[in-house]
């Protein structure tokens, strides 16, 4: 029996969590997934530990089942390499801040241009526009400026760090691949890509409905640790 995405491609040039999350929940599926990494050191998470045989397991678990390429893209020669790749992929997953592939020569508009039909998905901490687009964070920050660290606090009033990372997997991974999962249904009807703009923090909110549900309701904001 094939699996559900047998014969897709996706293109993977991402890093660390989110997007290598996402793309390896699609080759899971079936996709045939060609991680795109930097010459010489590659995927930032290669030098994170544990290791087996000198290899991480970090780096392994949510990168098994894909194919890995080096190229630079800032070098003419690897630039082409990965237009071809472009030419013929189904999708594309991205996570550097906006503004970055617009600068080496793959933004949305250069990309649609190699193929029409493509999946372009950018996964970032404050989405592609707006006052928070440019500013770096990490989950810890998103969770906060969310407000879904404050709903949760210890004897003392201090927020609790939560043992997962819900704004990279929950904000990021899981809206990325569910987003995917759809364009890829539309384009396959209509022949037409789409650009998706998954943001880490906006995608956040739902984790909240209840609290925001109260809050309409009796307007106070649960208590931490109470509700």
């Amino acid at each position: 029996m094939n699996a559900p995405l047998d014969g897709l491609i996706i293109l993977d040039l991402t890093h660390v969590l989110a997007g290598p999350y996402a793309s390896m929940t699609l080759a899971d599926l079936g996709a045939r997934v060609i991680k795109v990494e930097r010459p010489g050191s590659g995927d930032d998470t290669r030098a994170f530990p544990p290791f087996k045989d000198s290899e991480s397991a970090y780096f392994a678990t949510i990168n098994h089942g894909k194919e890995s390429i080096a190229l630079d893209l800032k070098n003419a020669q690897d630039l082409q390499i990965a237009q071809e790749l472009i030419a013929t992929a189904d999708g594309l997953i991205e996570g550097f801040r906006p503004g970055v592939m617009d600068r080496l020569g793959l933004g949305y508009g250069s990309v649609r241009a190699l193929n029409p039909s493509i999946i372009y998905c950018s996964i970032t901490g404050y989405g592609q526009s707006g006052p928070e687009s440019q500013k770096a964070g990490h989950d810890l920050n998103y969770i906060a400026e969310a407000g879904l660290l404050g709903l949760g606090a210890d004897k003392d009033g201090a927020p609790v760090i939560p043992p997962g990372l819900i704004a990279d997997i929950g904000g990021g991974a899981y809206p990325a691949v569910m987003n995917i999962l759809m364009a890829l249904r539309q384009a396959e009807a209509t022949g037409e890509g789409t650009h998706l703009d998954i943001s880490m923090s906006d995608n956040l909110f739902p984790w909240m409905f209840w609290a925001f549900a109260q809050h309409q309701v009796t307007g106070t904001n649960p208590k931490p640790g109470a509700e």
